[in-house]
């Protein structure tokens, strides 16, 4: 049989790396493939069973089962189903099975053995559900095969879930990604198809639901003039320069991003997050930039509230450690702090707020990732909002919206006025 496959579609079918994975829009044949995939594995391993995963139970009605009938009658192969009470096709001339499961309840995924696996639409699972079910996928993948056993992936991205981590954020050669387009496979769509996506989803989905790429899919993302390859930068301290910290006050959690000028542009060059009270922060500043001076911007509620059991504020600690400390009386609102990054990181055709991915590998993934919650606030559930709130003080205070800095030297404190 010839088949007609895209460039994506043909590699993903045939690779031979142990976990790769199919990551494509809408219609752009993710489960042709994966399925070709299974048939093709399994026509190699005589005698072993193959594993094909689905989210729910109706989808193993509705779609495995007439799917792989159509590419089984296609290639000739005679085979037998059985729909319950655990679904499965026999395949007498291969010698085994394709075994059908659901990733909803991780848990009964248990009691058999498969020597290759296929799941489909993996990231529509949460992400803790997602890694659980494939940790359970794994271990089911024993069955001996005189060939190395594979786990392979077909799904849509579904933001920075499950299958973003494993595959392109964390990435080991193992883990291949393959990414295809609906574009791809136009000429298997109805007429219009494609059309119709592009008139019902806004941008942001149409990149993941038609390019196959990763990105916040959640309401209102709380800065979306960040562009990771757009705001990069190269830059790193140099030693003449003067370091702009803005820091953030929670006890275990402390954020500090540290940021050097090029001219009217900050480049945010090095992070640290987790720190575990004020004095700890300040030993890492001081360890790692011992011939620097210091400019902190801090979070206000610093001058009052301890982030360590001590008679001294935060403030007056990092005032006592050298550093010039540059805070208002209050911090300012947190719609004005949003409004002062996304004006830095992109307005009237300028980008002026630089952010060094290699150094600041959380700094970014927040910028992307942080999104607003049910009452409209910068979601703080998810973890993104320390280092994001680290970088807003100095945004703030040194680029505000409207107005300039002023510093009271008789304070030893820069102040709006």
């Amino acid at each position: 049989m010839k088949l007609k496959l895209s460039q994506a579609q043909r590699n993903f079918a045939g690779s031979k790396a142990r976990f790769p994975c199919f990551c494509g829009g809408f219609g752009s044949g993710k489960t042709f493939a994966a399925i070709l995939r299974a048939v093709a594995l399994k026509s190699q391993c005589v005698g072993q069973n193959v594993g094909y995963y689905l989210p729910t139970y109706g989808l193993v009605n509705d779609i495995a089962f007439p799917r792989f009938s159509e590419v089984l009658d296609s290639f000739g192969v005679s085979f037998r189903m059985v729909k319950s009470p655990d679904p499965y096709i026999e395949v007498p001339d291969w010698k085994g099975r394709f075994i059908f499961r659901t990733m909803d309840n991780p848990a009964r995924i248990i009691g058999y053995e498969v020597a290759h696996s296929v799941c489909d639409e993996l990231d529509t699972l949460t992400a803790d559900k997602a890694r659980d079910a494939w940790n359970k996928i794994i271990a089911r993948n024993r069955q001996k095969c005189g060939m190395p056993n594979t786990v392979a992936v077909a799904t849509t991205p579904e933001g920075f879930r499950f299958v973003y981590d494993r595959w392109q954020k964390n990435p080991t050669p193992d883990y291949v990604l393959y990414r295809a387009r609906t574009d791809d496979n136009a000429a298997h769509l109805p007429d219009g198809y494609i059309n119709s996506l592009r008139e019902t989803y806004p941008s942001n989905l149409l990149a993941a639901y038609l390019d196959g790429e990763f990105v916040n899919l959640a309401a209102g993302s709380v800065y979306p003039e960040f562009d990771r390859t757009l705001n990069a930068s190269g830059e790193t301290v140099q030693p003449a320069d003067v370091l702009h910290v803005g820091l953030d006050f929670n006890v275990t959690r402390m954020a500090a991003v540290i940021h050097v000028l090029r001219g009217d542009e900050p480049h945010a060059v090095d992070e640290i997050v987790n720190g575990f009270d004020t004095p700890a922060v300040i030993a890492i500043l001081k360890d790692r930039y011992p011939k620097h001076r210091i400019m902190v911007y801090p979070d206000a509620s610093g001058g009052s509230r301890r982030s360590v059991q001590a008679s001294q504020s935060d403030l007056s600690l990092l005032r006592a450690a050298g550093f010039r400390v540059c805070v208002n009386s209050t911090n300012p609102a947190v719609k004005d702090r949003v409004l002062s990054v996304n004006a830095m990181l992109h307005k009237d055709g300028k980008r002026r707020y630089k952010v060094n991915p290699q150094t600041c590998p959380h700094l970014v993934e927040s910028l992307e990732k942080q999104a607003y919650d049910k009452n409209g606030e910068p979601d703080k559930t998810a973890g993104f909002d320390h280092v994001i709130d680290a970088c807003g003080y100095f945004i703030a205070y040194r680029f505000p919206l409207t107005g300039r800095p002023a510093f009271n030297i008789n304070l030893g404190v820069a102040t709006n006025g």
